[in-house]
């Protein structure tokens, strides 16, 4: 059995990722199955490309026809958060908060002016380890383009135009000031856990019961999948994203990921992850990664990110007492992998020989 707190890890003979989804758990789409409810329902299940990944949606509805318009329902919602958060484009609210004349109060919507309410609260309760305000870093390193590594010089200036303090944010007048031209707020490490909020709201509206959301690197879990029961998924191995390590059970619970080995850069020889810590300046090391489990995607997004920036040490410290969020770390040690977790783990981990 699993023990509390550590253990070294042997991938298990399963095939279902995080970040893939779970399809053996899943009817195929259009084929009928009876409910608990004891009603007949249908299983449909689709794939759009959206934030520049893929979301993938398979719910349960009473009809094909229904299921297909309420994934359409949850792909708009997705879209409809793009519009608001993308930094890739110049059309969207956060891109004009971004680039905003200094000194300037910026009418925010009240969509924007909540969700950037809850990124203020994270950056304190994490002590700046989550810390979006980091578009002058991410301009020094390159990260959007070909990738280099600034001088020391670079990085101190880059370092200066960091954080949220940067801007002046009133949640109650809805406004936001940019008060250093160099800083800009990315939406990287919030924008997907809110765009799968809306989703599963838009679900809900329509009276979605069943459903799970995959998108790329974090998942929503509702309800049951066919025969009841918890959603089955598995963390990927850190280094290695197509081999699982761990499985967990999910039910109404949002779940995301953050590692250095899918999105890297090459400058001077050496690889560098996206992930930055934005105390330093400098990309987290590669040490492993971090799965959060949370009732709120927006949550599970931004805390993966956070701890995964404090490293399994302080990470582990940090959340160890909160039972409101369950946290898994794998810790890579070259022939093997080292699992930590916080006591609210417990209620999702598979546990096995």
């Amino acid at each position: 059995m699993l023990r509390q707190q550590a253990r070294t890890v042997s991938p298990p003979p399963y095939v279902a990722v995080l970040a893939l989804l779970c399809s053996a758990a899943l009817v195929g789409a259009g084929e009928s199955r009876t409910s608990a409810g004891g009603l007949d329902g249908v299983w449909v299940e689709r794939e759009a490309a959206v934030m520049g990944t893929r979301l993938r949606v398979a719910l349960e509805a009473p009809r094909r026809e229904a299921g297909f318009s309420a994934i359409e329902a949850a792909v708009a919602g997705v879209r409809a958060v793009d519009d608001l958060l993308s930094t890739w484009r110049g059309d969207t609210e956060l891109a004009a908060v971004n680039g905003a004349p200094l000194e300037t109060d910026v009418a925010l919507s009240a969509r924007l002016t909540g969700i950037l309410g809850e990124v203020w609260r994270w950056q304190l309760e994490t002590n700046g380890a989550f810390d979006p305000a980091i578009g002058a870093l991410v301009d020094a390193w390159d990260l959007r383009g070909r990738g280099r590594r600034p001088s020391p010089v670079e990085l101190g200036r880059a370092l200066e135009a960091v954080g949220l303090g940067r801007f002046h944010f009133d949640e109650v007048a809805g406004t936001v000031t940019r008060t250093d031209g160099r800083s800009w707020i990315d939406a990287g490490a919030f924008g997907k856990g809110a765009a799968l909020r809306e989703a599963w709201l838009r679900l809900e509206e329509l009276g979605v019961q069943d459903a799970l959301l995959d998108f790329g690197g974090q998942v929503l879990a509702q309800g049951s999948p066919e025969g009841g029961g918890d959603w089955i998924v598995a963390v990927a191995h850190p280094a290695r994203r197509s081999e699982p390590a761990v499985e967990l059970r999910l039910s109404d619970r949002a779940a995301a990921t953050t590692g250095q080995a899918e999105r890297f850069i090459e400058a001077d020889g050496r690889r560098f992850g996206h992930v930055l810590d934005p105390r330093s300046g400098e990309p987290v090391p590669a040490w492993g990664s971090v799965t959060v489990v949370a009732s709120d995607p927006l949550v599970a997004d931004v805390l993966s990110t956070a701890l995964f920036v404090m490293g399994p040490e302080a990470g582990m410290e940090w959340v160890r007492d909160r039972d409101e969020v369950a946290a898994l770390f794998l810790v890579d040690l070259g022939e093997r992998l080292e699992a930590r977790w916080n006591r609210a783990m417990n209620d999702h981990l598979v546990k096995g020989d």
